[in-house]
């Protein structure tokens, strides 16, 4: 029903305290009877997902067949959930997409803090 064409990082060499913003290109190839989910989750433990952060979700609705392009913009993580001797590690950005809450797209990033 829908496919991932582009996810473009507008501002890949941001400070770590800079919002993300992605700008998402899709498919949609039939028509949608609920609205697209996507989130931004913070993943900075790979030991547990308890200690991932949700940086933000937005409803995309409703969704025309064809070719849809719209710029997705999160906060960055909050720091003082992060312990200070992990801040400056390597750690990863989800991006996900649901449809009637089930994830069908998962697309990773890693982010380098140093």
């Amino acid at each position: 029903l829908v496919k991932i064409l582009n996810v473009n990082i507008l501002n890949p060499t941001a400070s770590f305290l800079a919002p993300y913003k992605f700008e998402i290109t899709f498919e949609c190839i039939e028509q949608l009877k609920d609205d697209l989910e996507f989130k931004l989750i913070y993943v900075w433990s790979a030991k547990s997902s308890t200690l991932d952060q949700e940086l933000d979700s937005l409803l995309v609705g409703p969704v025309p067949m064809g070719i849809n392009k719209f710029v997705f913009e999160a906060d960055a993580p909050d720091v003082s959930k992060i312990p200070k001797e992990d801040l400056l590690d390597v750690s990863v950005i989800l991006l996900t997409c649901s449809y009637m809450e089930k994830m069908f797209t998962r697309i990773g990033y890693y982010v380098n803090n140093a």
